[in-house]
């Protein structure tokens, strides 16, 4: 008999609305502390200094307002984990429009905090399950502000990288979101139960193609903190350095996912 079907992994409305809503102004208070050299430094996004970075973290955020702007659609055709593979295919247009809000908005602390205050009066006014028309297909507004949640950690640690000193601090809702769907889309890409992939204290997820687990200790195990794992995990950080750098522990023949990795670019 086949193993029974995972259930999807489920997210806590209430919790997320708080989480993306606390990490915005996380980012927020960052960069009100940004001086002219500073928003002028690159980013590892390759041509996007930190003003472009900045002014790209508020358009994640305002993807919210322009899917609410469309015709609600009229069914769901998407589920949650659709989306960490859907979001590469329009990085030139991203880019492009990037550039141009970074233009148009010098005063980044006063577009920041219209975001801030355009997806509260959203959020009041729409209910969760409202369907939006989003790249990965339509999903509910509760599935698609999980991946606001990711976008803003993965954009935090991207500012914090390229800014030295700039100490941005992770809601932890948000931090948790974030894993727990990028190792639920390593699930997906790679299936199987060979492999056991732990992020402490957040994320387990079997993977991998082989002879399944059942009891014990696994003999396939990798283990990694969250930054890491996010790193990983969209390409910020590839996986022969990491295990060199000790920043991975993969003990067992199927523990090396450098195929499966970037899930998300």
């Amino acid at each position: 008999m086949p193993p029974a079907k995972k259930r999807p992994r489920t997210y806590d409305p209430g919790k997320i609305r708080t989480a993306v809503l606390a990490q915005l102004a996380n980012v927020r208070d960052a960069a009100r502390t940004l001086t002219p050299e500073q928003l002028a430094l690159p980013t590892r996004l390759e041509g996007w200094t930190v003003r472009d970075l900045v002014a790209h973290i508020g358009m994640a955020v305002t993807a919210v307002h322009r899917a609410l702007d469309q015709p609600e659609p009229a069914k769901a055709d998407a589920v949650l984990l659709d989306w960490p593979f859907g979001t590469s295919g329009n990085a030139a247009a991203i880019a492009d429009f990037t550039r141009r809000l970074a233009a148009d908005h010098p005063d980044l602390d006063a577009y920041l905090a219209d975001v801030d205050a355009g997806l509260r009066g959203l959020l009041d006014a729409h209910p969760g399950t409202r369907l939006l028309a989003t790249s990965a297909g339509a999903l509910s507004l509760d599935d698609y502000l999980v991946t606001r949640a990711v976008e803003l950690v993965v954009h935090t640690d991207d500012l914090g990288a390229a800014v030295p000193g700039l100490d941005i601090p992770y809601d932890r809702q948000a931090l948790a979101a974030c894993t727990r769907l990028l190792a639920d889309a390593l699930a997906v890409k790679a299936p199987g139960g060979s492999t056991e992939v732990r992020v402490p204290p957040y994320a387990v997820v079997q993977c991998v193609e082989g002879p399944r687990h059942t009891r014990g200790t696994p003999p396939n195990v990798v283990e990694t903190d969250p930054l890491t794992w996010i790193r990983l995990a969209t390409g910020r950080l590839a996986w022969k350095e990491a295990v060199a750098d000790a920043r991975v522990s993969a003990s067992g023949e199927r523990a090396d996912l450098g195929a499966y990795l970037p899930v998300m670019g």
